[in-house]
């Protein structure tokens, strides 16, 4: 519970996926990508209850041996890949709501594609939610220089580049404007905001600059990443 407002946290976590079969049970030191989300939302006292949003038995299992709920397996529509988190958080709020007999003023989307996410940057989250005049909050992260807008390029069919922002190329990066892309790292919402509303970052969505850099897990590459950063900091 947070200032007497009852935490929802759901973590996501389909059994399909192309990038990296399946994804969520592979591991990064010696935990599976669920068992670090389980993790933790254990340092976060304040959460009210956990559940884990599956389609798959083995995942379910792996959520239930690291310590999450899963009351219920989430439907073969909402586990494509054309599904949309909105309706996978929503539906899984509501599911658990079901089950637990009562509401939850707030709710935390945590996607097990980002592991070593930390438990300061989650109370981050939800402390700007419930302090400023926000509908939701999520964490991000400044855009790598080379990555702006002013420096992309796009490929012409004759062979030759041209400027993606047209008259807008720049030389050296401190040139462009400040860019952030979400993190992954955590989602906040008021309940409102995903079951009635059925939105994130529409409208009154804040910004947590987060300025260490969290790997986001979708490729092999991310997750060797993943593995070599924290035998990094374990040494």
């Amino acid at each position: 519970m947070w200032q007497d407002k009852t935490i929802l946290a759901i973590v996501p976590a389909r059994g399909g996926s192309k990038g990296i079969p399946r994804k969520n049970l592979r591991r990064v030191g010696d935990r599976s990508l669920i068992g670090w989300a389980a993790h933790v939302i254990r340092q976060l006292p304040w959460i009210d209850q956990a559940v884990l949003s599956t389609d798959d038995p083995e995942l379910a299992d792996e959520g239930r041996h690291c310590g999450l709920q899963v009351p219920f397996l989430r439907p073969p529509a909402l586990a494509t890949d054309t599904a949309l988190g909105i309706d996978v958080w929503r539906h899984a709020w509501l599911e658990a709501e079901k089950w637990q007999g009562k509401t939850f003023d707030l709710g935390l989307y945590l996607q097990p594609t980002t592991p070593l996410r930390q438990p300061e940057d989650i109370t981050r989250t939800l402390e700007t939610l419930v302090l400023g005049p926000y509908k939701a909050a999520t964490t991000i992260a400044p855009v790598p220089g080379h990555f702006v807008p002013e420096k992309i390029l796009t490929l012409e069919e004759n062979g030759c580049v041209t400027p993606y922002l047209s008259g807008q190329t720049i030389s050296n990066r401190q040139q462009a404007e400040k860019y952030y892309y979400r993190t992954g790292a955590c989602y906040a919402a008021w309940r409102g905001t995903i079951v009635d509303e059925r939105t994130i970052i529409e409208a009154d969505c804040a910004g947590v600059v987060i300025e260490s850099f969290t790997p986001n897990i979708d490729d092999p590459i991310e997750l060797e990443f993943a593995n070599f950063l924290l035998e990094k900091d374990s040494r």
